[in-house]
């Protein structure tokens, strides 16, 4: 009992350690925070002035912590909130008198309220706290408190909430994610009502079917009338409502569609979803290696190779090809490089994402941004342009970051404290199994033999890879 108890002793002194830790970075973002607001309003009062700055020192936070610049930035708002509107809910963090999920829940239970109130919520919060051990006792505690201090009534707060419905994905993994729709409740439980209804017509129907097939239609002593075995592989209940989910909404028309006339079809059953996805072109031809390069969703990551291939098989767009370096990956080309589309697809091949450093948006939702601007001198052409989201390039607007491209596609980025930071298109896989000695590839102005020589990857390979 006595090894236990300094055990016990071990474990309570190091979340008290991480407590302190997690304050002072809390403190520290909030400083962070402030810092912006007061630089943004000393030099012109407005919200994007604002905003801008918000966006200069939260980038410098993430570029220095290898962390993304939007999780920075909600991270220093909500350090903002809490020491702002929660000192005392701080305090008792900060004293190890609560854990950092105490925290989480005291903030959501009270982000509804006004500023005004939220002092005594605060204080209610940390009092409740005491009385009660496990987080998810208190986040009941608080849900009542928070209504009976909330100076507005729930309708009118429903109202409100309507504003933030929204829709989003979490990636998960082996090439699974999350699809969120956050919903009025009403419309969420009859969305998932009728899903139900529809995926249990499709498993009873494929039971009725089952129990046809098992009779057999044959006499009795029929040598031939040994039941045949039901449907295998059946899909359960929740499968089957996942696909009947997706299946809707890729092919459904909405029917709040505004240029829908009469019986006819409108404009938005017409729209295609899409996605950007890169198959290096061994995977297609031979999947069982796909895990040495991989189909990829770009944005995501890796997806299978049997969805790679059935997006090849089934959509009617045409698929570029990436001509690339067989042995480090680099992009030489597309086979449509031509004119502007021609770039852009070469640009889409090259970088596949935002080209801020640590950002993940497809490519095909970025912009096409000059490096050195036009107005400045800058060429439109592949060595002076790049992907960046609507975010980034904003920020590259009306920041202090600055940017240069380097040959090769690589884009070095300088904070505004003097950091630099080099952002890599990703390479592709390498056009042959990384278990081989490598292709004998001859380029145009190489004597022979070329094995063991490197090669500006400028010239263009006889063979390429995928």
């Amino acid at each position: 009992m006595a090894v236990l108890a300094a055990l016990v002793a071990d474990v309570v002194a190091a979340e008290a350690a991480v407590a302190a830790a997690e304050v002072a970075r809390v403190r520290a973002l909030a400083a962070i925070g402030q810092f912006a607001a007061d630089a943004a309003q000393s030099a012109r009062a407005s919200v994007r002035a604002s905003e801008m700055a918000m966006r200069e020192v939260a980038s410098e936070v993430a570029a220095a912590s290898r962390a993304s610049d939007r999780t920075v930035q909600r991270e220093i708002g909500d350090a903002m909130t809490l020491v702002e509107s929660y000192p005392r809910t701080v305090g008792a963090w900060e004293a190890g008198a609560i854990s950092r999920r105490h925290v989480r829940i005291i903030a959501d239970a009270g982000a509804g309220l006004p500023m005004e109130r939220r002092a005594q919520f605060d204080a209610l919060a940390v009092a409740l706290a005491g009385e009660v051990s496990s987080p998810g006792r208190l986040k009941s505690r608080l849900a009542a408190a928070s209504q009976r201090l909330h100076p507005r009534t729930v309708t009118e707060r429903h109202r409100a909430a309507r504003e933030g419905r929204c829709v989003r994905v979490v990636p998960g993994a082996e090439g699974m994610s999350d699809l969120i729709a956050t919903l009025p409740t009403v419309l969420a439980e009859a969305i998932h009502d009728r899903v139900t209804q529809q995926a249990r017509v499709i498993v009873d129907g494929r039971r009725d079917a089952g129990a046809e097939i098992g009779s057999g239609g044959r006499a009795e002593g029929d040598p031939a009338a040994a039941p045949v075995s039901p449907v295998t592989n059946a899909r359960t209940i929740d499968q089957v409502r996942a696909d009947v989910f997706a299946d809707m909404l890729l092919t459904g028309d909405p029917a709040l569609d505004p240029t829908r006339f009469g019986d006819g079809p409108g404009t938005l059953g017409k729209i295609r979803a899409r996605v950007q996805v890169v198959v290096p072109a061994l995977t297609m031809l031979a999947p069982s290696g796909e895990n040495a390069a991989p189909a990829e969703l770009v944005g995501r990551g890796p997806i299978d190779a049997d969805t790679a291939r059935r997006l090849a098989e089934a959509t009617s767009v045409p698929w570029d090809r990436v001509i690339t370096h067989p042995v480090v990956g680099t992009v030489l080309h597309t086979d449509t490089y031509q004119r502007t589309t021609g770039i852009d697809r070469h640009l889409r091949a090259r970088d596949r994402r935002c080209r801020w450093p640590g950002c993940t948006a497809p490519a095909i939702r970025c912009e096409i941004d000059h490096t050195t601007e036009w107005a400045k001198g800058g060429r439109t052409e592949v060595g002076n342009l790049a992907c960046l989201c609507q975010r980034h390039h904003t920020q590259k607007q009306f920041t202090r970051w600055t940017v240069r491209q380097l040959p090769g596609g690589l884009l070095e980025w300088t904070s505004p404290t003097g950091r630099k930071y080099t952002d890599h298109p990703d390479p592709y896989a390498p056009g042959y199994p990384p278990d081989a000695e490598g292709p004998t590839v001859r380029f145009e102005h190489d004597p022979p033999p070329w094995e063991g020589r490197t090669s500006d990857v400028d010239d263009e390979p006889e063979t390429s890879g995928p």
